[in-house]
């Protein structure tokens, strides 16, 4: 999604980590134990280390955090599959939407279904991936002196820089992500948050009126328990 709508959803996360605190723990071990099948060190597998920062962000306990490693060289870790649906929402914007499940058949129903409940259509494979780009982000607060953070990502390698009302959200190749974040929290950057995201190259301005519909879908997929991540073309 759009840098705009990635800060709003930060703030939406951190107040489901009150309320829904044994959702959102799920999801992140979900997010763990896929990364760590491919290696159980942090210390040599960069999805692995984002997952687990992303993890202590929302306060989930070390416990929890190494039960989700364990279970990637566990017996059942194989029963869980790493998914990607691709569907059409309101006003003509494209989501992508990324899920870890042991029940894929169960998972795809909910997901179609959470689609057409909000004005969308899930898609065939390939029907808007096209159009997604996969990218490092990096969001820093205003807080910090963003002249400085400018130059230094500019200078650390980063692809594009953009300005927005909370702050600087800098764009990176996936590779680079964590180097460039190093970098800029030497530098005094406050990161609000860092991660592979999924951006649109057709992205798609909403009237006020049309954003409700479009956020209601985004929720609704966001909240399903399978679902890990979802991106949409709409700039919220």
């Amino acid at each position: 999604m759009s840098g705009h709508s990635k800060w709003a959803q930060i703030k939406r996360t951190k107040g489901a980590a009150d309320v829904k605190k044994g959702a959102l723990f799920s999801k992140l071990s979900k997010q763990i134990t896929i990364a760590a099948k491919n290696g159980a060190s942090p210390d040599t597998n960069f999805k692995l280390r984002l997952a687990i920062q992303k993890a202590r962000e929302n306060a989930m306990p070390n416990d929890n955090i190494e039960r989700a490693i364990k279970k990637a060289s566990g017996a059942d870790a194989g029963n869980i599959q790493t998914l990607q649906y691709e569907g059409y929402g309101p006003s003509a914007t494209a989501f992508i939407v990324e899920a870890a499940s042991d029940n894929p058949n169960r998972t795809f129903q909910n997901i179609r279904t959470i689609f057409t409940k909000n004005g969308g259509n899930i898609g065939q494979p390939g029907s808007v991936a096209w159009q997604f780009q996969t990218k490092g982000q990096i969001l820093v607060e205003r807080t910090s002196d963003l002249t400085n953070i400018e130059l230094t990502a500019i200078d650390a390698g980063a692809d594009d820089v953009r300005e927005s009302a909370e702050g600087l959200e800098i764009y990176t190749k996936p590779e680079d992500l964590e180097r460039i974040k190093n970098t800029l929290t030497e530098k005094g950057a406050k990161i609000a948050q860092a991660e592979i995201i999924m951006e649109s190259s057709q992205g798609v301005d909403l009237a006020s009126e049309q954003i409700p519909a479009v956020q209601k879908l985004f929720d609704a997929l966001s909240d399903d328990e399978d679902v890990v991540a979802v991106h949409t073309s709409a700039n919220l």
